[in-house]
């Protein structure tokens, strides 16, 4: 009986993780990337903003082009890439570089293979949870967690994101094993272990070059500690020799992060990071438990009919408050019994920690970092570990209130919302991508026939990595066909042709206005097109910027189609060309 239920035990294990698996591989390339994932590739790529065709007309079809492997770059080049360009640690990049060269030629499937080192780290997250659970509380919870994590919608969004989220995601998670089992050691064995110490700063260490993020981690876990250790007042014979150890270890994640602490000063004062919104009064408060409740069920709210946004979000509100009612119940009854409350309190801390972080950046900062969902991947595991455990908690109770009938249904019904959760995330209907590219390639397509130009007005090189990810959603459902012009970065020689109905982006540099842009179209070669739709993306401009008509190739007069107006963050407007 004991091996029959060990082999069941272990067969949803691995039911957990196959689902888990398929879940974040299942049309991996379907979802168009936006900017933040066409900064990943250029780094990734071992090319920097240098490198991009800028103040040049490119054909449409040349875009991917942009996209292939700069060959025989090493990590220092892509770190003094990201120092002079980006506000990023390098690991994650230098690592992404590794695994496309090992890749390579990446070919028609690039867009997959950048997004599936995101994929993978995901579902080592959901090993690591089990784990976590296992060693904190016992199988069943971890088993538990190990489910919750592998249909979590959060967590499915973050492993189809060509991001480093799910790197840090799963380092944070290897930190929360090792804090529980220093706090196991301390509790059972009064000391620490010598190789646990070591193995925990190691990673530590690991996650401060990877995502900057992993500081709030780190100092969550030295509160977390110093909380158990003074305050607690946790019956510990051996204090000096815990001392030395969590002095070492904050020696060495101190140490191995100095070399890179002036970057940090100085990517905090970059202009990259002024996009977060100051706080609203409370709403840092709301925001973070609607992350909550959305990695549990997420259904369709974001451009969907009033009456389907109003019962999506009515019903993630009934569920949520049901299942955060049932984790409860089951958090309270670990807190109260004596084998589990220390590691109860240590994630709960772990927590707790990472919120008043999140509320001090925002408040003290004026950068409201909870505003952004996919920020609270920091203490996403202890979140998922606390989960787990909760529900789980009844089938481990001496008097079982609950059938475990009951107990199994409510675990079942939770993975099925949760997995239906993740078929909509899969379909870019919740998690949608910010500054929607799809979308706006096909308001851009809406007259296939017609020659098209995207000219993308930047103020930074972020505006061009917008722009790109427009010119990557348009590029396949623009007809094929289309006139070749010259090679990427080559000016010279560009004329528009009326054979067929070709298709261009150009990016130019609008400072302080967009009339550097229009003179730019003014003086491009002349056009042997008779019509032509030309979009123009302006950046931080409003619609009033945008003049009645614009010349072309000092020849061709385009003038704006008032109905044709769209702002997604950004505003873009179209206008019609003829001789």
């Amino acid at each position: 009986m004991a091996n029959r239920k060990l082999y069941l035990h272990y067969l949803a294990f691995a039911g957990a993780i196959a689902l888990g698996i398929i879940l974040r591989f299942w049309n991996l390339d379907l979802k168009p990337l936006w900017m933040d994932e066409v900064i990943t590739a250029i780094f990734s790529l071992g090319k920097s903003y240098n490198d991009l065709p800028l103040d040049v007309v490119l054909p449409l079809k040349r875009v991917p082009e942009i996209f292939t492997l700069q060959p025989g770059v090493s990590c220092s080049q892509i770190a003094h890439n990201l120092v002079r360009q980006s506000t990023h640690p390098p690991l994650f990049f230098c690592g992404m570089y590794s695994w496309l060269e090992w890749l390579s030629p990446l070919g028609s499937e690039w867009v997959e293979k950048l997004r599936s080192p995101a994929a993978f780290f995901g579902v080592g997250a959901i090993v690591t949870i089990y784990y976590v659970n296992r060693i904190a509380f016992f199988p069943f919870a971890g088993l538990t967690a190990a489910a919750f994590m592998a249909v979590s919608p959060l967590a499915v969004y973050l492993s189809q994101e060509a991001r480093h989220y799910t790197l840090p995601m799963l380092l944070i998670t290897l930190d929360l094993l090792g804090l529980v089992q220093i706090v196991k050691d301390i509790e059972k064995r009064q000391k620490v272990r010598f190789w646990v110490v070591l193995g925990w700063a190691i990673i530590n260490s690991i996650g401060l070059y990877v995502h900057y993020f992993c500081i709030l981690a780190f100092i969550a876990q030295m509160a977390t500690l110093l909380v158990l250790i003074c305050w607690r007042k946790v019956n510990i014979l051996n204090k000096r020799q815990i001392w030395l150890a969590l002095l070492l270890l904050t020696s060495i994640v101190t140490i191995s992060f100095l070399p890179w602490l002036p970057v940090v000063f100085h990517d905090y004062s970059r202009s990259e990071t002024d996009w977060l919104p100051s706080p609203q009064n409370i709403a840092p408060l709301y925001q973070t438990l609607m992350s909550w409740l959305l990695m549990v069920v997420s259904l369709p709210v974001e451009n969907q009919p009033l009456i389907i946004a109003v019962i999506s979000g009515l019903s993630m509100l009934f569920f949520g408050m049901w299942v955060g009612w049932r984790i409860i119940q089951g958090l309270r009854q670990l807190w109260y019994e004596q084998s589990t409350h220390l590691v109860t309190f240590t994630l709960l801390s772990f927590s707790v920690w990472v919120l008043l972080e999140f509320f001090t950046i925002a408040y003290l900062l004026g950068k409201d970092i909870t505003a952004v969902p996919r920020y609270h991947f920091v203490y996403y595991p202890s979140f998922c570990a606390l989960i787990g455990a909760g529900l789980a908690q009844s089938k481990n109770e001496k008097n079982i209130k609950n059938s475990i009938f009951t107990l199994y249904s409510s675990i079942l019904i939770l993975v099925l919302v949760s997995f239906i959760s993740c078929i909509f995330v899969v379909y870019n209907l919740v998690y949608q991508k910010p500054f929607e590219p799809e979308k706006v390639a096909q308001n851009m397509n809406q007259d296939p026939s017609i020659p098209l130009m995207v000219v993308v007005g930047y103020r930074d090189y972020q505006d061009v990595a917008l722009g790109l990810s427009f010119a990557l959603a348009l590029e396949p459902i623009r007809e094929v066909g289309r006139v070749g012009i010259g090679g990427v970065g080559e000016e010279k020689d560009i004329v528009l042709s009326s054979a067929s109905p070709s298709s261009y982006v150009a990016f130019f540099k609008q400072s302080p206005d967009l009339a550097p842009v229009l003179q730019k179209l003014a003086q491009l070669p002349t056009s042997t097109t008779t019509k032509l739709n030309l979009w123009v993306v302006g950046p931080g401009r409003k619609r009033k910027d945008y003049p009645q008509q614009i010349t072309l190739s000092q020849q061709m007069t385009c003038s704006i189609d008032s109905l044709q107006h769209y702002r997604i963050g950004i505003p873009y407007q179209l206008y019609r060309c003829g001789n």
